[in-house]
């Protein structure tokens, strides 16, 4: 289960908690295209306990596109240096 919390003071944080993967990468992208451009994004992700090769490949097209990975887990971190790595 996903559950992503949306906050803004200045910058716009979602925290993002549980189970991200190829069933709900789609939910989460739609919440960030709705943003208004111009504004800071901010993904939380101290309360992700569990990914998979889809949201690995999202969050580092998110990383690429300016977006903030904030309190990101070193699995997760070091799956997307891994993905990075592949031709």
């Amino acid at each position: 289960m996903l559950k992503v919390q949306r906050r803004a003071n200045g910058d716009v944080v979602f925290t993002v908690s549980g189970r991200l993967d190829a069933d709900n990468v789609g939910e989460l992208s739609a919440s960030l295209a709705a943003e208004p451009a111009g504004r800071p994004l901010v993904l939380d992700l101290k309360d992700l306990v569990l990914v998979d090769r889809d949201a690995v490949r999202f969050l580092r097209l998110c990383e690429g596109n300016g977006i903030v990975l904030r309190n990101c887990p070193p699995y997760i971190r070091a799956w997307m240096a891994r993905e990075g790595e592949q031709p």
